[in-house]
């Protein structure tokens, strides 16, 4: 049978990305299938949900899900649990995606694009271990008033160690396959969710002595990323940290344009999507930046189908385009989302 991937589209941009996603993957002569389904924003309009059963159930058949972006103000004024945000959040509990993987490197030629000095960002290659299924994002959040009549908000911050052990673990194995360098990120020295952190990744380490691993406080990371980036090989963090620090790479490395993710259950499943989000503002108008989509598709490839080769064809011609001038506007040029993709097409 034909692989099945799950194509859920969703808000803002998300609709003219994955389109380019899926032609090229298309292009590819692949033994695949795909099935749509509307998720987020245009699902809750659709059904009154942002994460209807029939999407979650495409979700869960498919081998793995190429995810757009969720997200528009008109739903602000929705209640938490019907707002778009929670289809993404919902898929990664439901299928057990707790390991996100976002790479950062610089594409040659991009240089100029990045907020660094073009001699710092051009050592820009590291990969950002982001634990999904804990932190404050999960944990019990209330409402209250305190006693002197003051509304308050409240979000727990909490792990266990079995949690921060199969992320740590996915951490020293991605290392293992690159510089053999891992960085944990924390804030031990002020909060007891992270001392328990830094403590199981030290356990943790035992198993991997052909990895360096090294301690930094959070604060100290973002500092860091700015100033001297390429010491940087693996990073592995909370979801918090790792959502705000990610974020900050993706300009470091030129664009949030250009940066694909993976969230991954640990045996094979996946969910893949470009890191930029929505970007309503830019909706319809055929100026989204494909790159972070495509190469989605090609970490789709490499973690959830075992197609090394395909994939790396995908991020071959990536780079080729860039080298060759292929530029969106977020990048300085003039490229439609259409016109970015054919070029990534003529090289691949």
């Amino acid at each position: 049978m034909p692989q099945l991937i799950a194509i859920l589209p969703g808000d803002g941009i998300g609709p003219e990305v994955t389109a380019e996603a899926r032609r090229v993957l298309e292009t590819l002569g692949l033994d695949l299938r795909f099935e749509e389904a509307p998720v987020g924003g245009a699902a809750y309009d659709a059904t009154g949900h942002p994460l209807p059963p029939a999407t979650l159930d495409l979700a869960r058949r498919a081998d793995a899900v190429l995810f757009g972006a969720v997200g528009d103000s008109r739903y602000d004024g929705l209640a938490r649990a019907l707002r778009p945000e929670q289809a993404i959040l919902g898929l990664r509990k439901e299928l057990g995606l707790f390991a996100n993987l976002r790479p950062a490197k610089l594409f040659a030629g991009l240089e100029d694009a990045s907020a660094l000095r073009p001699e710092i960002a051009a050592r820009i290659d590291l990969v950002i271990v982001r634990e999904l299924t804990g932190d404050v994002y999960f944990g019990l959040k209330s409402r209250g008033t305190t006693a002197e009549g003051l509304r308050e908000g409240r979000d727990l911050m909490r792990y266990d160690e079995a949690e921060v052990a199969r992320i740590a673990r996915v951490g020293f194995e991605t290392a293992r396959t690159r510089g053999g360098r891992l960085c944990s990120v924390d804030k031990a020295n002020v909060l007891e969710t992270s001392q328990l952190w830094r403590d199981v990744v030290i356990e943790v380490s035992v198993e991997y002595p052909d990895v360096a691993l090294t301690h930094m406080y959070v604060d100290n990371a973002a500092m860091q990323m700015v100033r001297d980036p390429g010491q940087f090989d693996v990073i592995v963090t909370g979801n918090l940290f790792g959502d705000i620090l990610s974020d900050q790479a993706s300009m470091c490395a030129g664009s949030i344009g250009m940066l694909p993710s993976a969230a991954l259950d640990g045996s094979g499943k996946g969910l893949y999507e470009p890191i930029h989000g929505s970007a309503p503002d830019i909706a319809g108008q055929g100026l989204a930046n494909p790159a972070a989509a495509i190469l989605s598709a090609a970490m789709l490839l490499r973690h959830s189908l075992g197609m090394a080769e395909p994939a790396d064809r995908i991020e071959a011609a990536v780079a080729a385009a860039i080298v060759g001038g292929a530029r969106t506007r977020d990048l300085g040029g003039t490229l439609s989302t259409r016109a970015m993709a054919d070029a990534i097409l003529t090289q691949l």
